[in-house]
């Protein structure tokens, strides 16, 4: 999870970190801190220019007394989040629930998905090449996509799909850590997967943690702002999309012989059980305020 170039924790994502590799969608907006650099004079630095009215500007203050919550960057926005996170016990809540999850999978049971994976491979991973390679970047743009929004048309709920990128990794790898579980390559070598290996254990999968967190916190930021509820009018098309999109992010992932089913479905109930740990947080937390701001921008 190095240090969060993003999704880091996978491989390199600052966008759906814990997964795979991405700084973070950061090149759809300049995420790593900007994207651009600014040239100056050697000879005549612009510090050392005057006004029109010959006053030198390096002489010339602004007041201000912060550094701004605009000017904090959707990555570094969602590590303030994930310290709000930590001190939850957000582990004595999933820990049950996780290893009931764990104690569904058998020496039949893994076998049995093996066989199902080297079916996927044989009859969906052509069709389904595309996505595998561009998810296993990053999938926060897949989301954006779904929306119809830019990093630039809604920042803040831009900010919300980063902090469930990084909680979901967090959260994620710590079960990892725990239980080891071989990558399904690892026991058919056979399966090939079309992208690099994780450098991390397969169950629960991380896309699939990921992916329906960030599902559930948009949906989060949805409610009460679009008519109706989750099941009806507007909210409820919008959720069913997203859902359906977490379903094929995760799958994308078995398809290409990354996981097995049963990762995919661990990872789905851990982002429900922590989800309410992000959603019950006050509106003077970091992720209550992200939220706010993005209820705003609907």
């Amino acid at each position: 999870m190095a240090g969060n170039t993003g999704d880091m924790g996978n491989t390199g994502n600052t966008g759906d970190m814990g997964i795979t590799g991405n700084s973070g969608s950061a090149g759809i907006a300049g995420e790593l801190g900007g994207g651009w650099f600014i040239e100056d004079r050697v000879d005549l630095p612009f510090v050392w220019e005057q006004d029109s009215a010959n006053t030198p500007l390096r002489s010339l203050r602004v007041s201000r007394s912060s550094f701004g919550e605009r000017a904090w960057s959707a990555r570094w926005w969602a590590s303030l989040v994930l310290h709000e996170f930590v001190a939850t016990n957000w582990r004595q809540t999933s820990d049950p629930i996780m290893n009931t999850e764990w104690g569904l999978i058998t020496a039949s049971t893994t076998a049995s998905e093996i066989t199902e994976l080297t079916l996927a491979a044989r009859d969906e991973r052509a069709s389904a090449m595309g996505e595998i390679l561009s998810q296993d970047v990053e999938f926060t743009t897949d989301f954006m996509a779904l929306l119809a929004i830019t990093p630039g048309s809604h920042p803040n709920t831009y900010r919300v799909l980063h902090i469930a990128s990084l909680i979901g990794s967090y959260a994620v790898l710590y079960y990892k850590g725990l239980r080891n579980r071989p990558r399904p390559s690892q026991l058919c070598p056979a399966l090939l997967p079309p992208i690099p290996m994780p450098g991390h254990a397969s169950w629960p999968s991380g896309h699939a943690t990921q992916a329906w967190l960030k599902a559930l916190c948009i949906e989060h930021v949805l409610q009460g702002v679009l008519p109706g509820t989750l099941i009806t009018d507007d909210l409820g098309a919008v959720s069913s999309n997203l859902r359906t999109l977490a379903i094929r992010v995760a799958r994308n992932r078995e398809i290409a012989g990354l996981h097995c089913p049963t990762d995919s479905a661990a990872g789905r109930r851990l982002a429900d059980t922590i989800a309410p740990f992000l959603t019950g947080m006050g509106s003077t937390t970091w992720f209550g305020k992200a939220v706010a701001a993005a209820k705003n921008e609907w």
